[in-house]
């Protein structure tokens, strides 16, 4: 019988049958944390297209007005000042707030016409697999509370991943291989390891970092001597011990997950090296990524990864890439972040559509949050950009969006989205829809409340929906 705690005990005194049921429904919960395979593939709340989801994450803010939401009016307005009342003046050696235009010119590609910056060279040439959402804004302008809100929906940590949520809803297609992998940084993102952490969730729906560089993941394979024979009678042997104590303590529920992590980590030495390795990928193959040049190699090996990690059946991958937090030299520091992913995204749509994996992959493309259309001032130069809650661009390619499509718009300065706007937890309840959740459906119960991805609900934006 599960262990109930002091709080679920209290809780189940009540006689009415609605806290009967309530009862039963904990109780099925704990039994869900102690079946024998918690990543078994589960079915969804609803019908979707998109089976996995690989979620590209620009650390830092990407500035929209510079991207993908061109603004005509900041030309006009160019180094003036906008003052609290209203009043504009020259503020070329000021030192306080003024306009600064966008030093990319745009241009509207594909049938939909949707609106690029020109630097965009590769991904323009898919620009009709794209939906752009203008709409979407958070709580915060500071790194690591609005990395925490667009990954685990809540601004001060402590809560699960997208990701945690997405493999505990649906499970994993592959058993040797994890159901959330995270491609970070050789520095971790703001926040660390908590924008991917399983929270309140049980362990096994925590995110698994692959390193950048050097052995993907530390102490995976033996140590020399060592045979496969001699591992498995070693960790059968663990496994009976663990279990002998899991028995005796059975309130200590992350133990199932820690057993369960050792039988993975013996698993992934066999399926890990055929799954990371790229030589088995065509020269052809590895040039569309950029594999090979200087600007484009790193994120173009996370691409083809997690092109990879999709076909072996990984639920959800999340690449992270940045920063793009640039107060200065705007032109310079998102030129140079532009040319590094800009082709290896391309070449990720269209490989996977090529395999026809497209249909059933949601690909996300972010930031925590937007840039403001002004910035300080320092020698008569145009820096860069502030951080903007109020106004980002989001994009989504496959699993089931509604692709040719550009959602919301914002002011003529790319303040403040003014169409279709919806907060960020509208965003998340979206996404979760689209790999056929429902975030009312996807709960835990926690702290003596049921908690969801949206923390108290959410309303789906069908706009984005195909």
């Amino acid at each position: 019988m599960p262990h109930i705690n002091r709080r679920d005990s209290l809780f189940r005194i009540g006689t009415s049958l609605g806290s009967l049921a309530f009862a039963s429904l904990l109780a099925d919960e704990a039994r869900a944390e102690q079946r024998s395979n918690p990543l078994a593939p589960q079915p969804g709340h609803v019908p979707a297209k998109a089976k996995n989801c690989i979620f590209l994450m620009m650390e830092g803010g990407p500035s929209h007005i510079d991207t993908f939401d061109p603004k005509p009016a900041l030309a006009k307005l160019h180094l003036q000042e906008f003052t609290r009342s209203g009043e504009r003046k020259s503020a070329m050696e000021s030192g306080r707030r003024y306009f600064v235009q966008s030093p990319f010119r745009f241009g509207k590609y594909g049938e939909s016409g949707a609106d690029m910056a020109e630097n965009w060279q590769h991904l323009s040439t898919v620009a009709d697999e794209l939906c752009f959402f203008r709409g979407c804004q958070v709580d915060s302008v500071n790194h690591p509370t609005a990395m925490y809100q667009m990954n685990c929906g809540n601004r001060f940590g402590g809560d699960p991943g997208i990701g945690a949520w997405v493999t505990y809803g649906l499970g994993s297609e592959n058993q040797n291989l994890p159901g959330f992998v995270v491609l970070p940084e050789v520095s971790y993102p703001q926040g660390g390891a908590a924008n991917w952490s399983n929270g309140y969730l049980p362990a096994f729906y925590q995110g698994t970092p692959l390193r950048p560089k050097g052995s993907p993941i530390l102490n995976l394979s033996p140590p020399e001597g060592i045979s496969a024979e001699r591992q498995r009678l070693n960790l059968d042997l663990l496994k009976t011990l663990n279990q002998r104590h899991a028995q005796l303590h059975p309130q200590h529920r992350e133990l199932a997950a820690r057993l369960e992590s050792y039988e993975l980590a013996f698993r992934m030495q066999t399926e890990i090296p055929n799954a990371i390795h790229l030589d088995d990928e065509s020269k052809a193959t590895l040039d569309m990524y950029g594999i090979g040049a200087d600007e484009t190699d790193a994120f173009g090996r996370k691409c083809l990864l997690a092109r990879k990690l999709v076909e072996k059946g990984v639920r959800f991958v999340q690449l992270f890439n940045g920063t793009w937090d640039s107060h200065d030299f705007i032109e310079r520091a998102h030129g140079n972040l532009i040319r590094g992913v800009d082709q290896p995204i391309a070449a990720l749509i269209k490989d996977l559509k090529a395999r026809g994996l497209l249909d059933s992959t949601l690909i996300v493309w972010c930031g925590e949050f937007g840039r403001t259309p002004d910035n300080g001032v320092r020698g008569g130069v145009a820096y860069g950009r502030d951080h903007n809650p109020n106004a980002m661009t989001i994009w989504l390619a496959g699993g089931g969006c509604r692709a040719g499509h550009t959602i919301g718009a914002t002011d003529e300065t790319g303040m403040e989205a003014v169409e279709d706007v919806h907060p960020v937890r509208n965003f998340h309840v979206t996404l979760l829809r689209l790999l056929g959740l429902d975030d009312n459906k996807l709960t835990y119960y926690h702290a003596g409340r049921f908690k969801q991805l949206s923390q108290f609900g959410g309303k789906v934006i069908p706009e984005l929906i195909g």
